[in-house]
């Protein structure tokens, strides 16, 4: 994206070296990111640790406003773990807007498996910063 700042981001800087490296992409009306979580990801055997889980929802939901030229925090983050998600399988992360109101924006997003089986949800509220 061209994007020069917060490269020492854990999700998706390029300069982090134990980050996530996440690259995303606008389709149609989401925002989608792809990773797959190795061995030093997971909580128990073979299952993604929860709080990774929970970063790339938060990353996703943050980030769109962020590309589309709002710098944003998140104010209120929720994730419903609806069954583990696994190590070693490609997840597409996606995140779209719900609605807008002045500088808050709520959100929804989605940790998927190739076969479309969703892992988690998440519902945030994003505030754009004063710049």
């Amino acid at each position: 994206m061209g994007d020069e700042r917060n490269t020492w981001c854990f999700a998706c800087g390029p300069d982090n070296p134990i980050g996530l490296k996440l690259d995303f992409a606008e389709e149609g009306d989401k925002y989608v990111a792809r990773f797959t979580a190795g061995p030093e990801h997971q909580g128990y055997d073979g299952i993604v640790h929860g709080g990774i889980v929970s970063t790339l929802l938060d990353e996703i939901m943050a980030r769109y406003p962020y590309a589309k030229g709002d710098d944003t925090v998140t104010a209120r983050l929720e994730i419903r773990y609806r069954q583990p998600t696994p190590v070693g399988q490609e997840l597409t992360v996606s995140g779209w807007i719900v609605g807008k109101r002045g500088r808050i924006y709520e959100m929804a997003g989605t940790v998927a498996l190739a076969d479309g089986t969703v892992t988690a949800e998440g519902k945030a509220t994003v505030m754009a910063v004063r710049k």
